[in-house]
């Protein structure tokens, strides 16, 4: 199903019930999958790929070169896995040469209005971007992160599984998960308790999240002597491995 006035590569491959809108362009080194749809005007290019029933709205631009001047042309590739919502003029662009090549999100998640994904970020799953939230080169997001309009994440930042932003908050350090964070630059604000137990974690398990993060935040520790003191929280609330795990792997420092 494609529109009359929309401009597709003859070499570009295209899934079982594709929907291309009035006025797209999908260049030759595209892969759609299948029941993905293409609104109006939307261009993807590059070297990217999407999996299945992905719907790109209209004047969304993907797979373009990274804003990058070290970028020369090289073949570097941008990848959506399935069910992602991408909306009106959101960008996301190919990787570098410089990391891994590759700019990789993973399904089930949705980016609001001018959202910007920029070269080798790596976006986990049911994520949550709200409108005009940026994310510069090379950083990481986890699965579950939510993150508030205008936010902007400085190059090289990670963001833990299950964190969030509010709306205006800058990132210049790493948030561990589980987090909540605000301001600029961020600050933490508590444990994103509602977000928890909408996925389902027990209250016991919440609990001993609020203890790990009254450890890491609360307890005037420096943060050699917290991940000690997580390291035997671990053993009663397993769930707090993973912000051991992020702190450990930590290159930036974390909000604090």
């Amino acid at each position: 199903m494609i529109h009359p006035t929309a401009i597709v590569h003859p070499r570009a491959r295209l899934g079982t019930g594709v929907e291309i809108g009035p006025y797209a362009i999908v260049g030759e080194h595209v892969e759609l999958g299948p029941g993905t749809t293409i609104g109006a005007h939307a261009v993807v290019t590059g070297h990217t790929r999407l999996g299945r029933d992905n719907r790109v709205f209209p004047f969304a631009c993907l797979g373009e070169a990274p804003q990058d001047k070290k970028y020369a042309g090289e073949p570097t590739r941008l990848e959506l896995g399935d069910r992602n919502h991408v909306r009106e003029y959101c960008t996301l662009h190919t990787g570098t040469i410089q990391d891994h090549g590759l700019t990789r999100v993973g399904s089930d998640n949705l980016f609001m209005a001018y959202v910007h994904v920029a070269h080798d970020c790596l976006v986990g799953n049911h994520v949550i971007f709200a409108n005009c939230s940026q994310l510069a080169g090379h950083v990481h997001v986890g699965d579950w992160v939510i993150l508030g309009g205008f936010t902007g994440v400085h190059q090289f930042c990670r963001i833990g599984s299950h964190a969030m932003t509010a709306i205006n908050t800058v990132l210049v350090h790493d948030l561990p998960p589980y987090v909540m964070a605000q301001g600029d630059t961020a600050k933490p604000h508590g444990l994103n308790t509602e977000g928890l137990r909408r996925r389902g974690f027990s209250a016991t398990v919440i609990a001993g999240l609020k203890r790990a993060y009254k450890i890491l935040y609360r307890e005037g520790l420096t943060l050699e002597e917290a991940k000690a003191s997580l390291g035997e929280h671990v053993s009663s609330c397993p769930e707090a491995g993973l912000i051991l795990e992020f702190l450990s792997a930590s290159n930036r420092g974390i909000v604090r």
